[in-house]
């Protein structure tokens, strides 16, 4: 596959002809999203991780959409939302975190950007995972399960070990079936949904993080959710 920059980056009817064409339900999903995650944001205390934090979610909700309606705009939007939840992530002591945000760039981001020829047409290669791709799939996880739960342990201190090893390696299992266009990643997003809400709760009510990510991540659910029922949506209809 050839590595060259989507030179579409730096056109605006690029970014203007991404955001059309979404199922109807998804663009009420991104209005209500956006509300939320402002409106959250503007009713704690606002300090620069928690104004960073809000422009990142925006940016990383957006970001979901995109895939979900499966526009090459996600490389972009989910490369910078990345990039500030690993700020965050570091902040807050989740360190397994910061490594599924670096996984994100590396397998969904940045072929996004740097190799057109894996956006072309992704609607039509989609497929599914039969019984040994699943066993390879588990063994992934739970290889990545213990490596980060390691990390935390061992090497980074996090006040939350297990919930933050957990959900970066169901979001690392997650990444590696989307970039190889298999529907069974919204299976892996969903319950990474559930985990990361509890993750980031959890945050929130250690005193770590606000509680923006937490809304935010019951937002990402929500989507999840569009992927398996809106009938406009290609990875399941």
């Amino acid at each position: 596959m050839k590595f060259q920059p989507n030179n579409n980056l730096f056109s605006i009817k690029w970014y203007v002809s991404q955001m059309r064409g979404w199922s109807f339900k998804t663009y009420m999903l991104l209005m209500l999203g956006i509300g939320v995650i402002i409106g959250t944001t503007i009713s704690s205390p606002i300090d620069l991780i928690a104004f960073v934090t809000m422009i990142a979610a925006v940016m990383g909700f957006t970001c979901t959409l995109a895939i979900t309606n499966a526009r090459p705009i996600n490389g972009v939007l989910g490369l910078l939302s990345s990039i500030i939840y690993i700020i965050v992530s570091i902040y807050a002591k989740n360190y397994a975190n910061v490594v599924l945000q670096a996984a994100y760039i590396f397998l969904l981001d940045l072929p996004v950007l740097f190799l057109p020829a894996w956006t072309k047409d992704a609607e039509k290669h989609i497929r599914g995972l039969n019984l040994s791709k699943w066993v390879y799939t588990v063994c992934f996880f739970i290889v990545v399960t213990g490596l980060l739960y390691l990390m935390d342990t061992k090497i980074f201190i996090s006040p939350r070990p297990w919930i933050d090893a957990i959900a970066g390696a169901i979001g690392i299992t997650g990444s590696v079936l989307c970039t190889f266009r298999f529907r069974e990643q919204y299976y892996f997003w969903s319950i990474q949904g559930i985990f990361a809400i509890i993750l980031w709760g959890v945050t929130a009510f250690q005193g770590d993080a606000n509680l923006t990510l937490f809304f935010t991540y019951i937002l990402y659910l929500s989507n999840d959710l569009l992927a398996f029922t809106d009938k406009h949506t290609n990875w399941f209809h």
